[in-house]
């Protein structure tokens, strides 16, 4: 008798604690719920509509997404986004690859690596609007510090950093670089320290350098995470609106509109237009969604190849 009631007595507890864990987990799956799958579902729902923001959904087919793909200067955000992309990646893997070869090779044996990658990513955790506040000071073509330090050593013309086309987009771009590679630094580092120590001792037996030991051990077994690094950096790429936004003049993306991108772009629809456009809006938001998901599948595939 004891030991059928044990035996009736043990699911039922099982299913307590069961119950308990569903319970725990119910206030996350609310707010993923209301805070994420819903604006995304609701989004989808007004890139069908002509919704202004207020009134009724007057459903108008794919008639957004026609005009996306018509829209000159959609692509010309799109474009923009690209040029400040671009020298932004570039610059930010050099710096994470030359910092990751000086800290892996075993002839600088560099000590306090913990610090010095706290360092480096201590840009990463400063707010954007602090950043932007900052260069904005710094780069001021009246009053700013590098100008005045360039008149000290020689040049007399300031230059107008902000308010050049040719020269914003890529001061966005060092600054936005200076803001990730510490974070590359971190991912790249890590993936050397997961190396195997036998392949770099076994490598120095048969006589081989550091240089070849790099090209030949270690860059092939971080093509995995130098992959993930750049795709994410050009999703991150896609989306980038908080310091070109605050360091040239809102969604105008000045000067000439060669800062705007598609994100601030979107925004301008969304939110700044009188009246609101915010059907328009969710359709250029959605299609930068394909463009995000298509990159992703591309990363993914290539990462399989390598895989096998």
């Amino acid at each position: 008798m004891d030991g059928t009631n044990q035996t009736t007595q043990k699911p039922k507890k099982m299913r307590n604690v069961n119950n308990t864990a569903y319970w725990m987990i119910l206030p996350f799956v609310v707010v993923f719920l209301v805070f994420s799958v819903y604006p995304v579902l609701r989004t989808l729902q007004l890139s069908f509509t002509d919704y202004r923001g207020y009134g009724e959904l007057n459903f108008t087919g794919i008639t957004n997404y026609l005009r996306v793909f018509k829209d000159k200067y959609f692509w010309q955000a799109l474009l923009h986004t690209i040029n400040i992309w671009v020298p932004n990646i570039v610059l930010q893997l050099s710096l994470a690859f030359l910092l990751t070869i000086v800290f892996s090779d075993m002839k600088y044996k560099i000590k306090g690596l913990p610090f010095f990658r706290a360092v480096y990513y201590l840009p990463n955790i400063i707010a954007a609007t602090s950043i932007a506040f900052l260069f904005k000071t710094l780069l001021d073509w009246r009053f700013g510090t590098i100008n005045q330090i360039l008149q000290k050593v020689g040049v007399t013309n300031p230059i107008d950093w902000m308010g050049t086309p040719t020269i914003t987009p890529y001061v966005i771009s060092v600054i936005s670089a200076w803001m990730w590679f510490g974070n590359s630094f971190i991912m790249l580092m890590a993936g050397v320290q997961g190396i195997p120590t036998d392949y770099y001792e076994a490598a120095a037996i048969d006589g081989a350098g550091r240089w070849k030991r790099f090209f030949k051990i270690t860059l092939p077994l971080l093509k995995p995470i130098l992959l993930y690094v750049s795709i994410t950096s050009f999703i991150g790429g896609l989306q980038m609106f908080d310091l070109p936004f605050l360091m040239c003049n809102g969604v105008k993306g000045d000067p000439y509109g060669s800062t705007q991108t598609m994100v601030m772009y979107m925004y301008k629809f969304g939110f700044d237009t009188r009246p609101k456009q915010v059907g328009y809006a969710s359709a250029i938001a959605y299609v930068l969604f394909l463009l995000i998901l298509i990159v992703s599948l591309i990363q993914f595939k290539v990462m399989n190849k390598k895989e096998d």
